[in-house]
């Protein structure tokens, strides 16, 4: 530590992470009731502050890791949150990350010892402090990037139906999508591969699964749907 900003007060900094997935047909978010003081029992978002030789995008991916077990997680920042009176306890300052995963890859064991819930974003209870802000912001990022960025197949097993992806994005806009129009631009995407595989327990009449090329997305990662 230097002798440095000795005049100025000192500031907590701290991750919350907004952590979507997709089941059901349904975007969902996962929340638990806080563990301490302030705001004990609250329903919450995930999160923890940042150690001081810890950079911020380090400081999620230590939260998102002991929370769900997952490493390399589409992670995104949506803002920070500073509002003087966000935290009863002491002046923090927080910084949200966004986060998609697939929720059948997620360990149901982590998720019970943390006491923590999937709940339908079309459901969500009022949150402590500013977290449902958070969570709308994040909505609002996912939503622009949507159509640029190929984030949805985060929240999809390997291989999936084009009846899940659509359902993906109809989860993630919050409205319904023309079938036919949505699987003709599918088509037009390179990196979205059919395979020969048949799913037969989603669909009755058995459906082709489509995985996504991660290697033909990285030669060439232009995306727009």
């Amino acid at each position: 530590m230097t002798n440095f900003y000795k005049e100025h007060s000192k500031l907590f900094v701290s991750v919350d992470c907004i952590v979507f997935g997709f089941e059901e047909d349904k975007l969902k978010l996962l929340i638990g009731k806080r563990q301490m003081d302030p705001g004990r029992g609250e329903w919450s978002l995930y999160g923890g502050f940042v150690r001081e030789k810890e950079c911020l995008e380090d400081a999620a991916q230590r939260v998102l890791s002991e929370l769900t077990g997952l490493n390399k997680l589409y992670i995104k920042q949506v803002g920070a949150f500073g509002n003087i009176d966000r935290d009863p306890g002491e002046r923090v300052i927080s910084i949200a990350y966004c986060a998609l995963i697939n929720v059948h890859d997620y360990d149901d064991c982590l998720r019970q010892k943390y006491g923590l819930e999937w709940v339908n974003l079309d459901e969500l209870p009022q949150l402590y402090s500013d977290h449902n802000k958070m969570v709308k912001s994040a909505v609002r990022m996912l939503r622009r990037r949507l159509s640029t960025e190929p984030l949805s197949f985060n929240l999809l097993p390997e291989l999936f139906t084009l009846t899940q992806l659509q359902r993906v994005y109809e989860g993630i806009l919050g409205e319904e999508i023309d079938k036919r129009n949505f699987r003709k631009k599918i088509k037009t995407i390179d990196f979205i591969e059919k395979t020969k595989f048949i799913d037969k327990l989603t669909s009755k009449r058995g459906a082709f699964l489509y995985r996504f090329n991660d290697l033909v997305y990285s030669e060439d990662p232009i995306f727009k749907l």
